[in-house]
């Protein structure tokens, strides 16, 4: 029995050692594998479970507050990261329809600044409620309707002047007496430097989409047209006496200073204001990238090389104009209304220089503000 079965095993051993044995079991692995292979491709992709999303948005609760009684007006809820301030007072206007966005004030603390409408939730918020003070800032008009009615009252008024209508100026003593050609020259004067205010608004000056209180506009207007009103008065008046020197000799008089005065004073008017033009243009676009945030630099325009001297040749040139209108015309209330504007431009040159000097103080060597070497 033990002979048999070794018999058989050595006949077992025959088989798989001998070629016919090794090509028959290859054959039988391989149509196993090729049946495993296919079953596997007719079961599909395997799935992967889907993952749990968790959402990461963190919404914020604005308590707004009167500033002055701290009483609380509403709650805006359901406020994410993102949203602006500007997005807050859109929801505040919803609950309280007769605060306009453009009318509202909001505050972190009493008395702090307003915070601007670009400022993010995100930035001011330390918990996920955030307390807010509002403010009411009265009427509100947008910076265009602004300086439109800034420029175009002057404009208009100078000319009511010029035509000489009979409820200002004495009709017979108007007709008696010829003008001046100065007073034809500073009139064409006035009006450019109002009509290019005018088309750089529209047109060239990137005006801010905010507003201003009601009151600015009334304030800023009342400057403009009443010194418009004083200056045309004294110019167009009948009585109205040029610059010019008398110098009898014989039975003439020479006032070749006087027009010398007037023609150099008109040239000189009319290249600050092109170089204002120029340099409103470079303010409105800096560069070629349209990147703002960078020093404005002059460029192969001569107007703009003022900007080597000067950080703010836009009110140097403003001021030339103004000085140049006074000589040209020599009258008191264009030279109070010129020291007046020197005035107030110096100070926002003053601010814009010192803006200027902490952003880009390798570009500020040796520049003063308004007047190259002085201020």
């Amino acid at each position: 029995m033990f002979k048999r079965h070794k018999f058989l095993a050595s006949e077992r051993k025959r088989e798989l050692t001998s070629p016919g044995a090794t090509r028959s079991i290859l054959k039988n692995d391989l149509r196993n594998f090729h049946s495993l292979s296919q079953f596997i491709l007719s079961a599909g992709p395997l799935r992967s479970t889907p993952a749990v999303k968790h959402s990461k948005t963190t919404h914020f609760e604005i308590e707004i507050l009167d500033a002055q009684t701290r009483k609380q007006i509403c709650i805006v809820d359901k406020v994410t990261q993102k949203s602006t301030i500007h997005d807050v007072k859109q929801k505040f206007h919803k609950a309280c329809p007769k605060w306009y966005p453009s009318r509202v004030g909001l505050q972190l603390e009493r008395g702090g600044p307003f915070l601007k409408d670009y400022i993010t939730i995100q930035s001011v918020a330390s918990s996920s409620i955030v307390t807010l003070y509002f403010t009411d800032l009265g009427q509100q008009v947008s910076w265009t309707t602004v300086f439109l009615a800034e420029y175009t009252g002057p404009l208009l008024i100078y000319l009511l002047f010029y035509l000489r209508i009979p409820y200002i100026y004495d009709m017979k003593e108007s007709s008696r007496r010829l003008r001046h050609p100065v007073v034809h020259l500073a009139c064409f004067c006035h009006c450019i430097h109002y009509i290019r205010y005018l088309l750089e608004t529209l047109f060239v000056h990137k005006v801010s989409a905010g507003h201003t209180p009601l009151k600015n506009l009334i304030k800023s207007c009342a400057f403009y047209w009443g010194f418009t009103s004083w200056i045309a008065y004294y110019i167009n008046h009948p009585r109205y006496t040029p610059p010019c020197l008398y110098v009898e000799s014989k039975k003439k008089e020479k006032n070749a200073f006087g027009n010398r005065q007037v023609t150099v004073s008109a040239i000189n008017f009319l290249i600050c204001e092109a170089g204002n033009h120029f340099i409103n243009v470079v303010l409105a676009h800096p560069n070629h990238t349209g990147n703002n945030a960078c020093f404005p630099s002059p460029n192969y325009n001569p107007f703009t090389w003022m900007f080597f001297l000067v950080s703010c040749p836009n009110y140097t040139y403003e001021i030339g104009s103004w000085i140049s209108f006074t000589v040209m015309t020599q009258t008191l209330p264009v030279g109070i209304f010129t020291l007046l504007m020197s005035i107030q431009m110096s100070l926002w040159a003053q601010k814009k220089h010192k803006m200027y000097l902490k952003k880009f103080s390798s570009y500020m060597h040796r520049k003063s503000a308004m007047i190259p070497f002085i201020l």
